[in-house]
């Protein structure tokens, strides 16, 4: 975060939680650093050095604190063109910190040099990337031994650090304990063995009620359910020796920490970098409220009550599932689409144990779908779905299957929109909708779905385009907003 150490301290001392994840705060006095946040006793201002990222703090040799938990802290929106190539490879870090990809794969993915990458990360982050790959895995694992009962060996494995001696060594090295400390220190755990909870940051307001109406309304029947202010669904997700790990997962709110609290069946640990990161997608917890409220605002002037701080944008857990749901409403409505992916997914998907009610099997994957491809119409047919849809569906299965298509963060979203409108069946709405949602792309307006004409009915798709420009780069919100003004 920019700015002058002494308007930091100031952000520092008012605990505002729009600052929080913005900034870290490393206190000499005691070699801790700490979120702005952090309720501790307030440290002298001489005592206070400021740094943009956790992992330049951790470089600086401070500790994260035991109280603040500065991995609980939320990140940053990759809207700011800025930085933009940067926030995506710390999101691509974060998600793949046990992959064991090297630098140069990481670049290849983001579409730029090794030798640039490094160059605009440490402009940004002010460590390498191999720093904040680090200092991830570490506060990964510093979280799992304080909120989970996970052995320390498992906790090793599913932060990244491929053995009991690297994170031990690691550890002692940077925090002056070792895990097995740090645990005695921490409250145990409060889960059963069969299952993990992690706590994610957010930055307030944030409307859960909405988010998941949402998601509600747009479930797979057997796949995704929402019930007693929970979001819970199947997954499986593959490993990085090509094995599936398959269970279940539940999210729910925890509104007086400003967090939310993921729990997931222990069959998903060896791959939990990949699920915090697509839950944090899917919820949108690196948004920015703040930023985005001083702009939104201004729709309040076209009607009352059109815009209202908090609202996120729904993300999606998997790609391919929500393009598939997408293609699927395409000029029929929100609960015929949600039946017919249902019986897609008890035709076509796995059954999965989970002891949930209502979940009973897996979203079959873009792989599954393109072993239809001499069957697809009749395959599709019988369950209800016409030719053209079930056509789209497999040409959009096999582009994501051989990569011309990718929908992933890293992703430029106006350079895979093009990719997709070259789909037969998907047109400008569908294209950008799904942009928004598996892309994170903050910008996009739907100026002729109905649901927009409906909250604005005296403007013409013309004057709302042209109303639209006033709200970017936040139109995505904008669009969502409108949807829930309804």
């Amino acid at each position: 975060m920019k700015g002058s150490d002494d308007a930091l301290y100031e952000a520092f001392k008012s605990k505002d939680t729009r600052f929080d994840g913005r900034f870290f705060v490393g206190i000499s006095s005691t070699k801790i650093y700490c979120r702005p946040v952090c309720r501790a006793k307030q440290a002298k201002r001489e005592n206070c050095t400021f740094f943009s990222s956790a992992a330049q703090a951790e470089a600086a040799g401070f500790r994260p604190c035991l109280l603040c938990r500065p991995e609980l802290a939320p990140g940053n929106s990759v809207a700011d063109a800025r930085s933009m190539l940067a926030r995506k490879a710390a999101a691509f870090l974060e998600e793949n910190c046990g992959s064991g990809q090297n630098l140069p794969k990481i670049a290849e993915q983001l579409g730029c040099t090794d030798r640039h990458l490094r160059r605009v990360f440490m402009e940004e982050y002010h460590v390498s990337p191999v720093q904040y790959l680090q200092t991830c895995r570490l506060l990964l694992a510093k979280n799992l031994l304080t909120d989970t009962c996970l052995s320390v060996l498992d906790v090793a494995m599913a932060s990244g650090f491929g053995s009991l001696r690297r994170l031990n060594e690691l550890f002692q090295k940077h925090y002056g304990l070792s895990p097995t400390a740090l645990r005695k220190k921490a409250a145990q755990g409060k889960t059963h063995a069969q299952e993990v909870t992690v706590g994610m940051g957010y930055r307030p307001p944030y409307r859960w009620e909405k988010m998941l109406e949402f998601l509600a309304q747009r479930a797979i029947p057997g796949v995704e359910t929402v019930k007693a202010g929970c979001y819970m669904r199947t997954v499986c997700i593959m490993d990085r020796n090509g094995r599936k790990n398959c269970g279940w997962v539940c999210v729910k709110n925890d509104p007086e920490k400003n967090r939310i609290m993921a729990t997931l069946s222990d069959t998903l640990v060896p791959v939990l970098p990949q699920i915090l990161a697509r839950i944090r997608r899917l919820f949108d917890l690196h948004c920015s409220p703040d930023a985005i409220n001083e702009t939104l605002q201004s729709m309040n002037d076209v009607s009352p009550c059109l815009w209202e701080p908090g609202t996120r944008i729904p993300g999606c857990f998997d790609s391919f599932e929500m393009s598939v749901r997408a293609v699927l409403g395409q000029q029929i409505t929100v609960k015929a689409a949600g039946t017919l992916a249902g019986k897609i997914a008890k035709t076509y998907g796995t059954p999965v144990s989970t002891d949930i009610d209502g979940l009973t099997h897996l979203f079959p994957s873009a792989e599954d779908i393109s072993a239809l491809s001499d069957n697809i119409e009749e395959c599709f047919g019988v369950l209800g779905v016409i030719a053209s849809r079930s056509r789209c569906i497999l040409a959009l299965a096999q582009a994501l299957t051989d990569g011309r298509i990718r929908l992933d963060l890293c992703a430029d979203p106006e350079m895979e929109i093009k990719k997709l409108l070259q789909v037969k069946s998907i047109g400008n709405w569908t294209a950008r909708y799904i942009a928004m949602r598996t892309m994170g792309w903050t910008d996009a307006f739907l100026e002729t779905d109905a649901g927009i004409k409906k909250a604005l009915p005296s403007y013409s798709e013309k004057d709302l385009i042209k109303l639209s420009e006033r709200w970017s780069p936040w139109r995505s919100y904008a669009t969502v907003s409108l949807w829930n003004s309804l």
